[in-house]
């Protein structure tokens, strides 16, 4: 077929065969039990679960929507399942070093068991060894070591009384402790009396006062030790009442915890602990202050409690756990604290886990971008990542921000598989930008957007539509529907060989679909339904595009849709806006004159070109001095603009439109204003695909339909653009009727013949053309601006001379 000929309306959009399908409604369907699709991705998520090497975490990368979360994740649980249940982990008090709690391993599910029990010995603590320091017979034991005591105390200060009796020295008691007096008789001498001795009587009282007086040094020197001994007695008897009372409990946690030597060696300190600790059981009689100044009797006891920070009592298999808000202390875990008396205060008890410990042992799936969103969490899981283990560190002291004592608690040993869901710019952004990136990362799953549509495929999808309504619940669809639904599918795509992956968009069709099939009280879902549904989706999102409409019909913004004009054409744009695209004409002019050569892109001069638009424009310099300026300098300055832009402008879709507004000014040949045109074009005018096709042309048949359809009007597009049509239902209808034409070219001579109606001509090797043709007249007329160029600049020279 020929570039003059229209396409035929079978090409303008595939129609999914309802009898292909083989079945009445969804019901008739099995669900799918395999992911579609993506087997390349599906192969990488296998292989990165399967391969347990350092580093080997997975970047799942892709557009959103394509269900990327619940395809990784029914991977996960269901490998997870096969795998051993991972250990649980506790966190106990450490009694050498307290601000550094100790970790424990226990095997998985035991740890719940261990807690329950050293729960259980607590609260025999708290009864029996309070109850066995104060039981009768204790207390008797203690008031005879007391009553010894004093006994040995006593009789040790009535035997210097004696001594020092029976040496005339009187041993007195007094309010600041003892004193040696002379005795004559029984009764002790006063001052007055003493002076009235001998100085021989005076001297043998002294040397003998002094004796005793050193006697009684010694002896009151020992006091204290008494007491010490005493006391140490007293407590040693309490150390006997109170292992008695534990024995019993904690011999039955000893044996059944026997396996595991690091319990074991956990509860021979609790034991030494208890024992050391006999005499802070007594009942308080006043509340105390904590960290070191006194302490309540409940501290005592919560100094042998079970912090069970990670779990796996109920697990049937590996943690596969989504941390939705992946900031540094919920990757991490943290220390809290709690007021007491003014002061906070915290203990290994406020010790909470992080998602790294709940996924130890499996695996944990993070969203990349919450990640990055949070402050030094991506620093602290490649800490983790590269260490092995999770140390809980305040962030506050990571950054050297406070220096108050805390808790620092023993690191716990890591191995988590970590999976980041992410697009694809982010994947490459990270990977190019953070050297350790590559090293815990290497393994990516790339989801693609679009499956390949086949026979097969279309079947699989209608399974794939079966099973989303069935897990959401809705109406089955008729055949009707289903082929519809992937009818939109490919138009989401963008492709009529393809359908989209982004399960999202399909799956919110279902649900709306099911909607307005409930609003009419029907059984069943039907294309009807499916139509309504797409409808009101753009309905809800075209606001934008009505208003340009709108200004189009009114004449506000100036687009022509019948005549003839001179170096003006009708180019397409596409529009997206929150997910909505649509597509509207925009008006191309093209202004030629004599110069050096010289294509001014207007849009690049005020800076509202993009690079890639900008570059369209240079490639259309360059087709024009190859193609007819070989052999002479192309004395041609032109300008191209769009009509009416007031924003950015980007992409080259629209250098087909300019190359032909530039020759239509050159040749001075007008341009049939009933056509559109979109394509991009090389160096030697082949006409390049773009996208957005379908929405180009829609937006060009909307403007039409509102003025009338004549028959006349339609939209040339690149023929390598056939395969992605997929219309609507009206364009593809006026089509058949002959009232609006879609047209496929290949060459940018094509494209220039249909619109100014004139054939392009052939070259014959040497740059002439055949006369009369529209290349012949660019030739000529660029001839003619560079023999006059040429005739001014000997002018010049003449003038100089003379």
């Amino acid at each position: 077929m020929s570039a003059s000929e229209p396409l035929a309306p079978d090409r303008l959009c595939w129609h999914c065969p309802v009898e292909g399908l083989g079945f009445a409604t969804t019901e008739d369907l099995d669900e799918l039990d395999d992911v579609l699709g993506q087997s390349r991705a599906l192969a990488a998520v296998k292989f990165g679960i399967g391969m347990r090497h350092e580093g080997y975490n997975l970047f799942v990368l892709g557009p959103p929507g394509v269900g990327k979360r619940t395809i990784v994740r029914e991977l996960l649980e269901k490998q997870s399942r096969h795998e051993s249940i991972p250990s649980d982990w506790c966190y106990v008090q450490n009694f050498d070093h307290a601000d550094k709690p100790t970790p424990l391993q226990l095997p998985g599910g035991r740890g719940g068991a261990f807690r329950y029990d050293m729960e259980r010995l607590v609260d025999d603590l708290k009864i029996s060894i309070p109850a066995a320091i104060e039981a009768e017979e204790h207390q008797e034991r203690v008031a005879q070591i007391d009553q010894a005591a004093k006994q040995h105390h006593d009789e040790a200060f009535s035997k210097l009384g004696e001594k020092a009796k029976s040496q005339g020295i009187q041993l007195v008691r007094t309010p600041g402790g003892f004193a040696l007096a002379p005795l004559k008789g029984n009764e002790v001498i006063s001052p007055e009396e003493f002076d009235q001795l001998t100085d021989d009587e005076k001297k043998h009282i002294e040397a003998t006062v002094e004796i005793l007086q050193q006697e009684l040094k010694e002896l009151v020197e020992r006091v204290p030790q008494w007491r010490k001994e005493a006391r140490s007695a007293i407590k040693q008897l309490n150390r006997e009442a109170t292992t008695a009372a534990i024995s019993h409990s904690l011999r039955q946690i000893k044996e059944k915890y026997a396996d595991l030597p690091h319990i074991a060696a956990y509860l021979e300190a609790v034991e030494k602990d208890v024992t050391e600790r006999a005499d802070e059981f007594r009942p308080a009689e006043e509340p105390a202050v904590m960290l070191g100044l006194s302490m309540p009797n409940h501290a005592v006891f919560q100094r042998y409690q079970v912090n069970l920070l990670v779990d796996y009592g109920d697990a049937t298999g590996a943690p596969v756990i989504h941390e939705d808000h992946p900031n540094y202390h919920n990757l991490l875990g943290r220390v809290e604290h709690k007021t007491y008396m003014g002061a906070l205060i915290t203990d290994f008890t406020l010790i909470r886990p992080g998602a790294l410990h709940r996924a130890n042992g499996g695996y944990l799936i993070i969203e990349a971008r919450r990640l990055l969103q949070q402050p030094y969490a991506w620093e602290g899981l490649k800490r983790a990542l590269f260490a092995k283990h999770i140390k809980i560190e305040s962030l506050a002291e990571a950054l050297s921000l406070v220096s108050t004592v805390s808790l620092e608690p023993g690191p716990i040993p890591m191995n988590v598989k970590v999976i980041l869901l992410g697009d694809r710019m982010l994947y490459y952004l990270m990977y190019a930008y953070d050297p350790d990136f590559a090293e815990l990362f290497k393994v990516a799953a790339d989801f693609d957007e679009q499956l390949d549509r086949t026979p097969q495929s279309c079947h699989l999808y209608a399974r794939l539509i079966a099973t989303l309504l069935r897990r959401g619940e809705l109406r089955a669809f008729t055949a009707e529907g289903v082929a519809r639904t992937i009818e939109h599918a490919a138009r989401l795509a963008g492709d009529s060989e393809k359908v989209t992956a982004r399960v999202r968009a399909i799956a919110d069709l279902l649900r709306e679909a099911d909607y307005y099939a409930t609003q009419e009280n029907s059984t069943v879902v039907t294309a009807m339904h499916v139509d309504a549904a797409i409808d009101n989706q753009i309905q809800r999102a075209d606001r934008l595009r009505e208003q340009i409409q709108e200004n189009i019909q009114r004449g506000v913004l100036l687009v022509d849709t019948a005549g003839e004009q001179v170096g003006q054409v009708n180019g397409l744009s596409v529009y997206e806006l929150g997910g909505f695209r649509f597509g509207s004409p925009t008006r191309i002019t093209a202004t030629t004159r004599i110069g050096k050569g010289e294509v001014v892109d207007i849009e690049r001069e005020v800076e509202l070109g993009g690079a890639i638009h900008s570059k369209g424009v240079l490639i259309l310099s360059s087709f024009l001095a190859a193609r007819y300026a070989k052999n002479r300098s192309l004395s041609l300055a032109a300008s191209l603009v769009f009509e009416q832009s007031y924003g950015p402008v980007e992409g080259d879709s629209a250098s087909v439109a300019e190359l032909c507004a530039l020759l239509s000014s050159l040749a001075e040949t007008p341009v049939r204003q009933s056509l559109a045109v979109t394509g991009s074009v090389n160096q030697h005018g082949r006409v390049q695909p773009i996208g957005g096709v379908n929405e180009k042309i829609e937006g060009f048949f909307d403007v039409c339909r509102m003025r009338a359809l004549t028959g006349e009007q339609g939209v040339i597009i690149p023929a390598s653009n056939v395969k992605h049509l997929m219309l609507r239902r009206d364009v593809v209808e006026a089509a058949r009727t002959g009232r609006f034409h879609i047209y496929a070219v290949d060459t940018i001579d094509e494209a220039a013949s249909l619109l100014t109606g004139v054939e392009a001509g052939v070259s014959d090797g040497r740059g002439e053309f055949t006369e009369g043709t529209l290349n012949a007249r660019v030739a000529s007329r660029l001839r003619e601006m560079s023999e006059l160029q040429q005739k001014e600049i000997r002018e010049r020279i003449a003038g100089t001379v003379q």
